[in-house]
């Protein structure tokens, strides 16, 4: 008999605790649902950012570039400034000591 009143109480537990791991996996589900998507432009932007044009011209880099923005299909803050991220610094210094205004990446 008190195997059995064990077996009852291991059974009633075991269903209490998968009604709260279904209460779990529900609750994650909704977090994604509101949060996933800015997580999501996140990794985004963290691909757009291990672009760099290091030694190559500034050709090759545009073209990389742009397959990884095509790729990723960001759509979040202007690009351009993803853009500047990636650009050989002393390019980039060079911009902003010319006060040049980058408006598209366009030849």
């Amino acid at each position: 008999m008190l195997l059995y009143i064990q077996g009852a109480t291991a059974n009633i537990w075991k269903e209490n605790v998968l009604k709260d791991l279904e209460a779990v996996g529900e609750f994650l589900e909704k977090i994604k649902k509101e949060f996933g998507e800015e997580d999501n432009e996140l990794k985004k932007i963290a691909e757009l950012r291990k672009v760099e044009q290091g030694s190559r011209k500034i050709k090759e880099y545009v073209q990389e570039f742009r397959w990884t923005v095509r790729r990723s299909r960001y759509r979040g803050r202007p690009l351009i400034e993803e853009f500047k991220y990636g650009l050989d610094r002393t390019i980039w210094q060079r911009l902003i000591e010319s006060e040049l205004q980058l408006g598209t990446i366009e030849q």
